[in-house]
């Protein structure tokens, strides 16, 4: 008879397990697409800039921005934010970061917005490899799927072939690549909390780009001063965001929902630049928001199955 409450004890306790489990996929999952989301109105304010300024005063004026914002509202605590208990991974993370960041920006120059978004968005299906290679996450049937899909729905975008893919389309390629690895280290730094994490890269990122923004420097013009603050606040808060879902979730959970930026970047591009997207831009667009809410729905049935 007394196996009979420890039983139920049990099936309680992995009810629980599993629900706290379905819960902290969902905050992930909410918190990625906004971190996306930002991530993207940080771009259109990148674009608009670098039409004007060199990408790394650019990329520098996107960092000090960041220190100053963390600075500001942390104040006392700050050199305790700073201690991390992973001291190397944070500073090969905020190399990753600041490479991304310099790739996408310059690729801004030469193609859109849409475009540039569309190829750097392929990360999602090498951050889901990654983590099953390198973080021993389970990688299941159903997000090979969706990450599939939502493949597709990225090269539905991209066209090989329409002209998307020149030289300069080359940059958020390999910037895909570097976000990955960022992404994956984010993954492994969750220890340290998020303001540590963004203090890292905004230092690591002010300092690098300190050193040779005296090279390509122009005077900041004032009707571009609110492009700049733009281009601070949604770097920061994106980056607060996007640490905190890689904390809440796997990367592989996450991954199929990196593909909204492209949504939200053919938006920005239609009201900033007069960028229409076409009809291949949204049926991929379509493929992309499905297969993304595909995973998402497997994902919780399976762990409601296994409450």
């Amino acid at each position: 008879m007394r196996a009979l409450p420890r039983a139920f004890a049990l099936m309680k306790r992995r009810g629980s397990d599993a629900g706290r489990v379905r819960s902290e996929q969902t905050t992930g999952i909410l918190l990625l697409c906004a971190a996306v989301l930002c991530f993207t109105l940080m771009d259109a304010s990148a674009k608009q800039l670098t039409q004007t300024y060199s990408p790394l005063q650019v990329v520098w004026a996107r960092f000090i921005g960041n220190i100053a914002i963390v600075a500001l509202i942390l104040r006392g605590g700050l050199p305790r934010m700073a201690r991390s208990r992973q001291p190397r991974l944070q500073f090969f993370r905020a190399l990753t970061q600041l490479a991304s960041v310099l790739l996408f920006f310059t690729s801004l120059q030469f193609i859109g917005l849409a475009e540039a978004t569309a190829i750097m968005d392929l990360n999602p299906v090498l951050i889901t490899l990654g983590a099953a290679l390198f973080l021993g996450e389970r990688i299941g049937i159903r997000r090979i799927l969706g990450i599939l899909a939502a493949m597709i729905g990225a090269m539905i975008i991209i066209r090989p072939g329409a002209g998307v893919f020149e030289p300069g389309a080359l940059l958020p390629l390999v910037g895909a690549f570097t976000y990955a690895s960022g992404a994956l280290l984010t993954r492994m730094v969750r220890s340290d909390s998020a303001a540590t994490s963004v203090l890292w890269s905004a230092i690591i990122g002010g300092i690098l780009t300190s050193l040779v923004v005296p090279f390509v420097w122009q005077p900041i013009q004032a009707q571009h001063l609110c492009a700049f603050l733009s281009l601070a606040f949604f770097g920061t808060i994106s980056q607060w965001f996007l640490i905190r879902a890689f904390a809440c979730a796997e990367a592989g959970v996450l991954a199929p929902f990196g593909y909204s930026g492209l949504i939200w970047a053919g938006l920005w591009g239609w009201l900033f630049f007069g960028q229409l997207p076409d009809r291949w831009t949204i049926l991929g667009a379509a493929i992309i928001v499905g297969a993304g809410l595909y995973v998402w729905w497997r994902e919780t049935r399976t762990a409601q199955d296994t409450a």
